[in-house]
């Protein structure tokens, strides 16, 4: 993902229609291979970048011909789009409902911590329990959200309204709080988060084993109240 270029369209994951020809999908099987399609780009694009991975690639990993991955999703940026909006939907939608649920379950009560923890949990939960496929997600994600050339376009246009509600949120439970102080600390909350869930073992190294990247409770247990001390010092500051 290192090397720069033009933005990643917006598309969704339809399959194109035709009549007959090579690399049209057994009746009964479509699913399975759309999936197993998904699954193969998912961890080429995580380890090697929207770039270093190739539709042929893409195939050989799955097993399939690769007019199957034109016939189901067109060219390579609708399929990286296909790959990203599958786990994107479920993510945002867990966030957005731990988000209300909390505010809803705390009236007139909230904290930033509390706020936080409800958007950045269901991520932990992820990583912890879904398997390899969402720790290939999470660590594209990360690439995505440091790529200068158009890793803001991307995430602009598949996480930008959960992360309004989140700032929106930490607005109600910080009263008196600038907007652009909120957005500022989102964006430093973004790097936490993402970092902790790409699990680079950066940490284990650096810590001289003390500290453990895959230990994502030893974690969550540090990152929420970092995370939230730092909206409360920024807020504080500003307000004084």
């Amino acid at each position: 993902m290192a090397r720069s270029g033009e933005p990643v369209k917006t598309t969704t994951a339809k399959p194109r229609t035709r009549s007959a020809g090579r690399g049209r999908p057994t009746k009964g099987a479509g699913v399975d291979l759309k999936e197993a399609i998904l699954d193969s780009a998912e961890g080429l694009f995580a380890r090697h970048g929207f770039y270093g991975v190739t539709t042929r690639q893409v195939a050989s990993e799955a097993g399939v011909d690769t007019a199957l991955i034109h016939y189901y999703f067109g060219a390579k940026r609708e399929l990286f789009d296909a790959v990203l909006l599958r786990r994107a939907e479920i993510i945002n939608r867990e966030r957005a409902d731990a988000m209300t649920a909390y505010e809803a379950s705390h009236p007139g009560a909230m904290t930033a911590e509390g706020v936080i923890a409800a958007f950045i949990d269901p991520l932990i939960e992820r990583a912890l329990g879904g398997g390899q496929g969402w720790k290939n997600w999470f660590a594209l994600v990360a690439q995505i959200n440091i790529t200068p050339a158009w890793g803001g376009e991307v995430m602009h246009r598949f996480f930008d309204p959960v992360v309004r509600q989140l700032v929106e949120t930490l607005g109600r439970a910080l009263p008196g709080a600038a907007m652009p102080d909120l957005y500022w600390c989102y964006q430093f909350l973004t790097g936490s988060m993402m970092l902790t869930v790409a699990e680079t073992g950066r940490i284990d190294q650096l810590s001289d084993g003390q500290c453990h990247a895959s230990d994502l409770d030893a974690a969550r247990q540090r990152l929420y109240t970092y995370c939230a001390g730092g909206f409360e010092a920024v807020v504080r500051k500003s307000a004084g």
